[in-house]
């Protein structure tokens, strides 16, 4: 174990000490883990909990520097040190350390420095002592301060990912393919005055939302128009869109205004869970597409364009099924004319969501489709020796199929799912001999319901099954 390293008078007064020399290795020496290297150099110079510290880089940016280019809140770097109109953590970063602005963006150990000598900052202004920077539970106050929120509801969400996080432990690889690991730690926060803050994991909305699985935590008024959509426009485009940010970090930027380039979306969904927050009313026009402001919805996407590791089937599922419950509602056809990406926007100048969006996977999820055939059949699901002697259709869902075996005299129903193919919904099969109780298999099944079998030699059978909403009943046949 690394021994722990003191700040020292001179790093309090403002200059800053090498840090190869503090940790007694040559100035030159190559460390085979740099990143992990950096966030342990941090975290002891400016007694800031090693783990906590990590954690909050991880969901800022999965330990992503994008080659020090900024988000689209203007954050950079690894611990996204921020410079927009109303934060300026980077400039304080560069004040704190002595080190150039060119270096926190760019440079992956200068900037983790950066992050932690702001997080101390803020722990010295809100009165943290030696004692209680030990304490992860306690600099609570100091992270949700961090996260440049607009409001101390959304400061909690910012806080409150954090801390979910270090409790589900941290393994994650850098873009060199660095491993750096946070074991799992249930840490109980002390919140202070957010506890009196809106929790928007849970709390109700307070006014209706129009998708009902959403919050509402509405964008500054300046980032959007009012309008009396579908009234004054149609709306028959969904926009998709990545953040490049968090997602609290995108709401509080949503939330944030007036500025000279107001943007918002009707939605922004996050990574880890599929949580959905509402900002905008789909009434009202949400400025996220140009040219195509007054006809769509938007909907953000928590993460960035390079770093596929945000996009979940989580984040998939859950984008899909509003994606979809928002078509159905305006009728808007499920297909790629009318669900685009923003850079389909006509004179955008935006690539998201960029080369890593799974446009096939997601659009299986709209529509309910795999986009070929079930990978079962009725023969496979019931087995060697049985062939089909019957079917019927259910309707466009599916097929319910009665085979036979002679060899051993059993039948055997099977429900081959043909929509929602990988998303389990209800199915079901089922096969009654005459003279004995019927036996069932229903449930709700990614591709389909069975295998039912029974001995049915000399006997009447009747069999059945159910896709969706279509039903299939047979009578008493096949006797013999």
């Amino acid at each position: 174990m690394k021994a722990r390293l003191r700040r020292s008078a001179a790093l309090l007064a403002g200059s800053l000490i090498p840090l190869s020399l503090l940790m007694g290795q040559p100035a030159n020496a190559v460390s085979a883990d740099p990143m992990t290297d950096a966030f342990a150099r941090a975290a002891a110079t400016y007694e800031v909990p090693r783990d906590l510290l990590v954690t909050l880089a991880f969901a800022e940016t999965h330990l992503d520097g994008h080659e020090g280019e900024p988000s689209a809140s203007g954050g950079y770097g690894v611990m996204h040190l921020v410079s927009n109109p109303t934060a300026h953590t980077l400039e304080r970063a560069a004040k704190l350390t002595s080190q150039p602005v060119s270096a926190l963006k760019a440079d992956d150990a200068a900037n983790i420095t950066g992050g932690a000598a702001v997080l101390r900052a803020y722990a010295d202004e809100l009165g943290l002592d030696a004692a209680a920077r030990k304490d992860p539970a306690k600099w609570y106050p100091v992270v949700a301060k961090y996260g440049n929120a607009a409001s101390p509801d959304v400061a909690r969400l910012y806080a409150d990912t954090v801390y979910d996080l270090l409790a589900e432990g941290v393994d994650a690889d850098t873009a060199d393919g660095e491993s750096v690991t946070v074991r799992p730690q249930a840490v109980e926060p002390d919140r202070g005055a957010y506890a009196r803050a809106r929790d928007l994991n849970t709390s109700a909305a307070a006014a209706a939302v129009d998708y009902p699985s959403a919050h509402w935590v509405p964008a500054h008024s300046s980032n959007y128009a009012v309008s009396s959509r579908p009234t004054s426009d149609a709306i028959d485009r969904i926009v998709i869109h990545v953040a490049q940010g968090s997602y609290a970090g995108t709401i509080s930027w949503f939330q944030q205004g007036p500025r000279p380039n107001p943007t918002s979306s009707h939605y922004v969904i996050r990574s880890s869970d599929g949580d959905i927050t509402q900002m905008v009313r789909e009434k009202d026009r949400a400025f996220h597409a140009g040219e195509y402001n007054r006809r769509s919805v938007g909907i953000e996407h928590e993460g960035y364009i390079n770093n596929a590791s945000w996009f979940t089937d989580t984040m998939y599922r859950a984008s899909a099924a509003l994606t979809r419950n928002i078509a159905d509602r305006y009728g808007i056809p499920k297909d790629r004319t009318h669900i685009v990406g923003h850079h389909q926007v006509p004179g955008a100048d935006h690539t998201d969501p960029g080369p890593n969006w799974d446009w096939t996977k997601y659009m299986q999820y709209v529509t309910g489709s795999s986009g070929g055939s079930n990978p079962h059949t009725a023969e496979s699901v019931c087995g060697s020796g049985y062939k089909v002697i019957d079917s019927a259709a259910l309707g466009t869902a599916g097929t319910v199929y009665l085979l036979y075996n002679s060899a051993n005299g059993y039948n055997c129903v099977a429900t081959i799912k043909k929509t929602s193919l990988g998303t389990a919904t209800a199915t079901s099969a089922y096969l009654e001999v005459q003279g004995r109780t019927r036996v069932t298999d229903s449930g709700n099944f990614a591709y389909y319901a069975g295998p039912v079998r029974a001995s049915a030699a000399d006997k009447c059978v009747r069999w059945g099954g159910k896709a969706g909403s279509a039903v299939y009943d047979s009578p008493f046949e096949h006797c013999g």
